[in-house]
């Protein structure tokens, strides 16, 4: 058994996340900025542990993830109008995340980005909207250079339509949606293939299970 940090852990796809990881034998370890959520999280099976995405430091993060073997980065600042949290969130946090767990001995850190945030950006684009696709595509730089065992998953739209558990997998796929509780399913099965080390996915419905779509999708021996 393993203990896995969900940083983001009251998030939509956390929530969906937290009993796939108990079901495969871990203990999520939900960090949180409210004590409110503790009922709901731990009857989902989760350790609850307090965390402020965007005022907390390097350390108070390594201390959050104390004991822990994984870290999965689900934060976002959602539909949030305020161009600023998209940096102290979606950007900062993801950094801060990965120095921290370095700094904790942690080396397996999958994280959630979204899809087409490496693509230029039309001229009239929503500055909002771009401050969210700025920090996302810095995010996963920094990761993918961090040193860590890291795995990127990219979603396309986000839905909360019943998990299909098929999906479509690849660096680049067509536009398209995907419920979060298959977003959640395919980290889950990342989590412990690590075959799934080093990539960057693209993920929307398809018609191919999940376990096949990450064989098809990992890089061939």
């Amino acid at each position: 058994m393993s203990r896995v940090a969900v940083v983001g852990g009251h998030g939509k796809i956390a929530l969906l996340l937290h009993p796939l990881l108990v079901e495969a034998g871990h203990t999520p370890v939900a960090l949180v900025r409210k004590d409110d959520y503790r009922d709901e999280l731990e009857a989902l099976g989760a350790e609850v542990r307090l965390l402020d995405i965007e005022n907390d430091d390097v350390d108070a993060y390594a201390a959050a993830f104390e004991g822990c073997d994984a870290v999965v980065f689900a934060a976002g600042a959602g539909a949030d109008g305020k161009i600023e949290r998209k940096r102290t969130v979606d950007l900062e946090g993801s950094t801060k995340s990965a120095a921290a767990a370095r700094q904790a001995g942690i080396s397996r850190f999958l994280q959630v980005s979204a899809m087409g945030v490496d693509e230029p950006q039309p001229d009239d684009i929503e500055p909002v909207w771009a401050a969210y696709v700025t920090a996302k595509r810095d995010a996963d730089a920094a990761l993918r250079e961090s040193g860590l065992d890291w795995t990127i998953v990219r979603p396309g739209g986000l839905t909360d339509d019943q998990g299909t558990g098929r999906v479509e997998l690849a660096p680049k796929v067509a536009r398209s949606s995907v419920p979060r509780a298959d977003v959640a399913a395919v980290l889950a099965a990342s989590l412990d293939d690590d075959r799934t080390i080093g990539s960057q996915w693209e993920l929307i419905s398809g018609d191919t299970p999940i376990a096949d779509a990450i064989s098809k999708a990992v890089p061939q021996a």
